[in-house]
């Protein structure tokens, strides 16, 4: 690992100095989602008070490890360009196939072919998660195991298509052109919504029929309606490449920006609280703004951590630099994991909820940890040992 930066989902390595603060906000959101999905599960899910807030809106979380990717994978693509280089493509999609393939298809044959691994029954056809097109339509409602590689589905995309759109508009850079491209996304995103809300959420609402399943195959999963943080992240990374002086006055204002993000983040949650029991009201307005009003007041914590005055960015907390390194395997085994430990300690939901938290927290870290150290490093290691061979190559021919 060195001291380079890296993300969650499913990870993104940067040469240079490595910010605490991001490192901060990759363990808070995996705690958050990993919160959030304990509640998916049967038997005494009482919660300290204190953490049935996070198990409520846990699932921004994920949004936060948007953000994280967009600005370190969009930084890793447009450094080059500040240098008067470009990025070598296959390099960059070298790199993110063994950043990301070995530990995730491990995990998927664990899902097809280890007994009781399954956190419910029922898998989607195996095409769909190899091609990672999970998160394009889901299957039927009993399908939806390993559901979770939809987030993992939409970074894919991403990967995909960043390094082309850059490749097309670093030809003839301009500032109008990135701004115009910039709008025409977030409004891509909220057209998709509306339309799907109109004419399909609202519809179905009408008649008295569920459509929390709707809800999910159209605007939750899709990742066409979920680029907003993605936006964002690269947006800022933008910024601080090729608009130095801005970032400067930006940076200085640490503590502004963790209160606008904190501003932001609020009203984002208040206009989703009711998401899966309204398609009208304050909740449709949430479906269609919802997304890219999180993801800017993500994009502001973000700028906080790495700002010279931000304050997550003042401490290294213990532990924190670990679990964002295992934040990509936990993310992966999590939810299976508590389905395991539950079938194999089913006296379990007796001890106190303090207790349970701490044997799910052991078991994740552990597995993830293997995981990491088995599978994640020897293949991190092969990737950079081609890396440096190459550069000897070049040393030798020049």
């Amino acid at each position: 690992m060195n001291n380079s930066a890296s993300s969650y989902v499913p990870g993104a390595r940067l040469s240079g100095p490595r910010f605490h603060g991001l490192d901060t906000l990759r363990s808070m959101a995996i705690f958050a989602v990993i919160i959030f999905h304990l509640l998916d599960f049967g038997g005494d899910n009482t919660l300290p008070a204190w953490l049935e807030p996070i198990a409520q809106y846990g699932w921004i979380g994920v949004d936060l490890f948007f953000v994280l990717s967009g600005y370190l994978i969009g930084s890793q693509l447009l450094k080059p360009y500040a240098k008067g280089e470009r990025p070598g493509l296959w390099e960059f999609y070298r790199n993110r196939l063994f950043r990301i393939l070995p530990a995730y298809l491990l995990v998927l044959a664990a899902y097809y072919w280890v007994p009781k691994w399954p956190e419910f029954d029922g898998m989607a056809s195996p095409w769909r998660y190899l091609t990672f097109t999970f998160n394009l339509s889901l299957p039927n409602s009993k399908a939806w195991v390993f559901s979770h590689v939809w987030s993992l589905c939409v970074e894919e995309h991403f990967y995909l298509l960043l390094p082309l759109i850059v490749l097309v508009l670093m030809k003839k850079p301009s500032l109008r052109k990135t701004a115009v491209v910039t709008a025409g996304v977030l409004l891509f995103g909220i057209a998709v919504r509306s339309y799907f809300l109109f004419h399909v959420l609202q519809p179905a609402d009408r008649v008295g029929e569920s459509w929390g399943r709707l809800y999910m195959a159209h605007i939750y999963y899709p990742t066409y309606s979920r680029l907003d943080g993605l936006l964002m992240g690269v947006v800022l990374a933008a910024v601080k490449i090729f608009r130095p002086e801005w970032w400067q006055r930006i940076a200085r204002h640490g503590h502004a920006l963790t209160l606008a993000a904190v501003g932001l983040v609020a009203l984002a949650l208040w206009l989703t609280h009711d998401r899966y029991a309204s398609a009208t009201g304050v909740a449709a307005v949430g479906d269609i703004v919802g997304f890219p009003i999180l993801a800017l007041g993500l994009a502001c914590l973000v700028a906080s951590s790495i700002s010279e005055n931000g304050l997550l960015g003042r401490w290294k907390i213990p532990g924190a630099r670990l679990i964002a390194t295992l934040a990509f395997t936990v993310y992966l085994t999590s939810k299976a994991l508590i389905h395991v430990v539950d079938l194999c300690f089913p006296h379990l939901h007796e001890a106190s909820m303090w207790g349970r938290l701490a044997v799910y927290a052991a078991f994740c870290l552990i597995t993830a940890g293997a995981l990491h150290l088995c599978v994640e490093r020897p293949f991190l290691w092969l990737r950079d040992r081609g890396v440096r061979a190459k550069a000897h190559l070049m040393e030798a021919v020049q």
